[in-house]
């Protein structure tokens, strides 16, 4: 393997056999012909990707997905079928909670245990002990039995060790979920730090938010099969595609792509078309944009404006901005939910709403077939300079379970003005003002 990398998956795929009665093992074991007494169950099937020196990778899907027994595989705890798996380094792992730890013995135990089955010397787990203590944060209970550990408090003194020694190659699965915001913080910052000095990370999380602020790469699994790989961003967009589109029907933006005078302009005062789909003809639509759903449903057009400018270029932080949005409903549509979305340009949300949460009841009692709706959406643009991407999304829900039926992820590209009197995510409008002192 080239020592540019630190792990190469190729090809791996790995098979189980389930029997539907025990009698069937036995009649297996002691077969003399080609009969098979069992059913073959595929967890993975040709996996291939690789992960560089130093660089962080992001593995999402589905529960099920096959992704704990790629892990698995990776670490050599797990046999696969068939493919090769190579790594380049020592390697740590958080798998399953407590796993490694012996619930017998206690928190200081079993940092050296842990540490030792990593390779370290007693001299070198002295060193780095008093710092993996610190990290846990567990107080006296490093010195009680790790079966009366909460499962926070378990989390913590794995992810000390696995993280305070420093290995070549981190894999994560799912543990950090289990960590409060503030341990997580920490977590996150080590990883960081981690990063920096040359460690590969493999992140293993339903958290989407994780995956794009803190990988460079991401991995699409479904079904034990690569759906995706590459941009953070375009992979989650994938994976929320998956886990949400039950119909797997994409819509398609066909009709985007007509020119100007092949539209049927049937516009509102607004300048809303309301009969055709027009949506990234307008000027600050993202031609790259995500878009999936079941077409119950569609958004046709958008209008932006800022109070003086449609689509404007740019909007300075502070700024009001009026979003008008049409809505063709091809179907009846009970209690239809619009969504609204705003992202930075690394895929962080960083701000959310629909008319559910904001009570906005008339859009409830819309959703007759063929009619078409207009939906007018006022915020406050208090963001720091830079671009964003606006999300917008029509859905309903029935039952207990959402319905998508048109989503356009990074839709509308908007970008905030320089502003020197600030840095950050969010504009505050900070004031400051001196008072005076009395006497």
């Amino acid at each position: 393997m080239s020592s540019e990398y630190a792990i190469k998956v190729e090809n791996i795929s790995k098979c189980y056999h389930v029997y539907d009665k025990p009698v069937n093992r036995l009649k297996q074991m002691f077969s003399t012909t080609q009969s098979k007494y069992y059913k073959e169950f595929w967890a993975l099937r040709d996996i291939s990707f690789e992960v560089k020196k130093g660089e962080t990778v992001g593995i999402v899907g589905k529960n099920g997905s096959g992704k704990s027994t790629l892990l698995q595989i990776i670490c050599g705890t797990l046999n696969p079928s068939s493919g090769s798996v190579t790594t380049n380094g020592r390697i740590a792992a958080l798998l399953e909670l407590g796993s490694g730890f012996n619930p017998d013995f206690t928190g200081r135990d079993n940092v050296y245990l842990n540490a030792t089955l990593l390779g370290l010397s007693k001299t070198e787990i002295d060193e780095k002990f008093q710092s993996i203590v610190e990290f846990a944060d567990i107080g006296d209970f490093i010195d009680q039995p790790v079966k009366t550990y909460s499962s926070g408090m378990m989390v913590r003194l794995a992810f000390a060790v696995q993280a305070q020694i420093e290995p070549e190659i981190l894999i994560v699965d799912e543990a950090l979920a289990v960590g409060d915001a503030k341990f997580q913080a920490r977590c996150f910052e080590r990883l960081k730090q981690l990063k920096q000095s040359g460690t590969s990370i493999l992140l293993v999380t339903h958290s989407t938010e994780q995956i794009v602020t803190h990988c460079s790469k991401a991995v699409l699994i479904d079904s034990g099969v690569v759906k995706d790989i590459g941009n953070p961003r375009d992979v989650t967009n994938h994976y929320l595609d998956l886990l949400f589109g039950k119909t797997k029907k994409a819509v398609t933006n066909e009709s985007n792509h007509k020119k100007a005078k092949e539209i049927d302009i049937v516009e509102n005062e607004d300048g809303l078309n309301l009969a055709e789909d027009v949506f990234l003809s307008r000027p600050i639509s993202n031609h790259l944009s995500y878009r999936w759903g079941d077409k119950k449903a569609l958004i046709l057009d958008y209008v932006l404006t800022d109070g003086e400018n449609l689509y404007p270029p740019t909007v300075k932080s502070g700024s009001k901005l009026t979003l008008s949005v049409s809505i063709k409903f091809l179907e009846n549509i009970f209690r239809p939910i619009l969504g609204f979305t705003v992202k930075n340009k690394e895929g962080v949300t960083v701000y959310g709403s629909n008319s559910e949460l904001l009570e906005f009841t008339d859009i409830q009692v819309a959703g007759s077939k063929d009619s078409v709706e207009i939906i007018r959406l006022e915020f406050i643009c208090n963001l720091a300079p830079g671009d964003y991407f606006i999300s917008l999304g029509i859905a309903s829900k029935a039952s207990e379970d959402v319905e998508p039926h048109d989503r356009r992820y990074d839709a509308i590209h908007i970008y905030v003005e320089p502003d020197k009197k600030m840095f950050g995510l969010s504009n505050m409008h900070l004031k400051m003002n001196k008072t005076e002192r009395n006497g």
